[in-house]
C-alpha cells in the first residue's frame, strides 16, 4: 500500500510539474499566446503608454508620420530670409525649407573676434517670434541669453522691413 501510494504522489507530482512546464511555452492557454497575456496585463507601465497614446501630443517626428505625401510644411518666407540676411557673415552649411531648419558654420561677425556658429529654425508660416528659435553658439560653448536674443530680435527686424518693403511693390 505504501508503494502504491508513492507511485500515485510520483504520478501527481510528474503532472503538476508538466502543467507547470507547459505555461513557460510560448504555447496558448485560453486561446492566448505569451505575449497576448503579458500585453493584456494591467501594470502602471501599460496604463501610462495607453494614456500617452490616447492623449496624442505632437512632437518632431509627427513630422514624418504624414499619410499625405503631398503635405508639406510650411515656413515664413520673411523670416527665412531675414536669417540669411541677418547671418550673412556666416557661411551657410546646410538649409531645408521643408523643415525650416538652417545650419549656419563658423564665422566671425564684422568688427568682432569670437567666431560665432549658428542653427535657425522656421516653424511656423507666421511672421511672429514664436516662429523663430535661434541657437548660437562659440567654439567654446553656448553664447549668453542677451547675446541670442539680440539675434532673434535682428531676424525679426528684418523679416519685418522685409514684409513692409514687399506690400509696396
Amino acid at each position: 500500500m505504501l508503494g502504491s501510494m508513492r507511485r500515485r504522489a510520483g504520478i501527481a507530482a510528474g503532472l503538476a510539474l508538466l502543467v507547470a512546464v507547459s505555461g513557460c511555452g510560448d504555447r496558448t492557454v485560453f486561446g492566448q499566446t505569451r505575449e497576448d497575456r503579458i500585453a493584456a496585463q494591467q501594470n502602471p507601465a501599460t496604463i501610462q503608454r495607453a494614456a500617452r497614446a490616447n492623449s496624442r501630443q505632437s512632437s518632431v517626428f509627427d513630422l514624418f508620420d504624414t499619410e499625405d505625401p503631398n503635405v508639406t510644411l510650411e515656413v515664413n518666407r520673411y523670416l527665412w530670409a531675414a536669417s540669411l540676411d541677418v547671418l550673412s557673415f556666416l557661411p551657410v552649411e546646410g538649409a531645408d525649407p521643408f523643415s525650416g531648419v538652417i545650419q549656419f558654420g563658423y564665422g566671425t561677425p564684422p568688427g568682432g573676434t569670437r567666431a560665432y556658429q549658428a542653427t535657425v529654425l522656421v516653424q511656423d508660416p507666421a511672421l511672429d517670434a514664436r516662429s523663430l528659435t535661434v541657437a548660437l553658439r562659440t567654439r567654446s560653448g553656448a553664447v549668453d541669453r542677451e547675446t541670442q536674443r539680440a539675434i532673434e530680435d535682428a531676424i525679426l527686424t528684418r523679416a519685418r522691413q522685409l514684409r513692409i518693403r514687399d506690400s509696396e511693390l
